[in-house]
């Protein structure tokens, strides 16, 4: 993969306002593609870079207060985790030097967003992308009120939403998502020593079309939404179901501190849909809990998108950007081996 590091500089320098006066603060680690080239668009505008060791909710507004930081990026998860402190503790910190607040790496429920928002004001800007780098899309809070649960407009390559076959299709409705880049000559990343996984990126009929895996959909003025990665859905029946719908359904619930979901066999249906569920502290994991998860599931989804299970575990797998490991959750699984 060919990627200048000025291209960074340019585009999100210059889209989020990062100059000398900016005091930037990294939650994640930098072992991640996002992390590190924003620290390294701060450190090419003469700015400040203040790093966490670890995030933690409390602490990150305490890092806001005392360095009076104006730009962070961070991940959903941790915007879930700031809004379920006590709402004392959220209004303890002064963090009116905050401008610019950045998310990315995995989707955001719009409950969540739209909480972030009334909390901090339109300063909410998310990008979608990949480490491959085929495309980009950006969209900020205004935008995003307008059109909720977008992850924006194209700000590199051409996103196209296309079939089984490779068909583009109209707006509205799901397929893969690929991103065109004609700039380029040929697609716009290799796997190392992959062949076979590069090939199975590219469009079966235009060479500088490439996609990552994941689903989504464009509306009528071509904002992009997304549905989940192809690899996660979930076939229960012959009926698609996405987990992302399904775990935002829980998102801010009081009881849930956080939410994986998964397909597992299912002897009748194919697959099942299990949710694995860490409770908030002061809750306690138990058939009363699984009672009440269920009747919210009832009042929020279709009935086929209910899961059929609810498992209980101290903590669940995900990666420091925020991506839930689901090959772990199954083998999490009660009886799995």
């Amino acid at each position: 993969m060919d990627e200048p590091g000025y291209r960074y500089v340019t585009i999100f320098g210059g889209l989020y306002g990062f100059d000398e006066d900016t005091v930037y603060l990294s939650p994640a680690p930098v072992y991640h593609a996002a992390p590190l080239r924003f620290g390294g668009v701060v450190h090419a505008t003469g700015g400040t870079l203040v790093m966490m060791e670890r995030f933690d909710a409390e602490g990150l507004l305490g890092a806001v207060e005392r360095y009076r930081v104006t730009h962070t990026q961070m991940v959903p998860t941790m915007f879930v985790r700031l809004l379920k402190l006590d709402a004392q503790v959220r209004g303890g910190y002064d963090v009116s030097s905050l401008r610019c607040v950045v998310h990315a790496a995995a989707p955001c429920p719009v409950d969540v967003k739209r909480a972030m928002i009334d909390w901090l004001g339109p300063i909410i800007h998310e990008y979608y992308a990949s480490t491959e780098s085929n495309g980009a899309t950006m969209i900020d809070s205004e935008q995003w009120l307008a059109h909720p649960g977008s992850v924006g407009l194209p700000l590199i390559g051409v996103p196209h939403v296309c079939d089984e076959t490779g068909a583009v299709l109209p707006p509205g409705e799901v397929g893969t998502l690929y991103f065109e880049r004609e700039e380029l000559d040929g697609p716009s990343f290799a796997y190392h020593k992959d062949p076979e996984k590069t090939a199975s990126t590219q469009h079966p009929e235009h060479p500088s079309w490439t996609t990552v895996g994941d689903l989504g959909y464009l509306d009528e003025e071509g904002y992009l939404y997304l549905t989940d990665r192809a690899a996660f859905m979930i076939i229960s029946g012959g009926v698609n179901i996405y987990p992302q719908e399904i775990e935002d359904a829980f998102t801010l619930h009081p009881q849930v501190l956080d939410i994986g979901v998964v397909g597992m066999p299912d002897d009748e249906m194919g697959e099942r849909v299990v949710a694995f569920v860490q409770v908030a502290e002061g809750s306690e994991p138990g058939e009363s809990l699984r009672e009440e998860l269920v009747a919210h599931a009832r009042t929020h989804l279709a009935g086929y998108k209910v899961p059929r299970e609810f498992v209980f575990l101290e903590q669940l797998p995900r990666t420091p950007t925020g991506k839930m490991v689901n090959r772990e959750l199954r083998t999490a699984y009660p009886g799995s081996s």
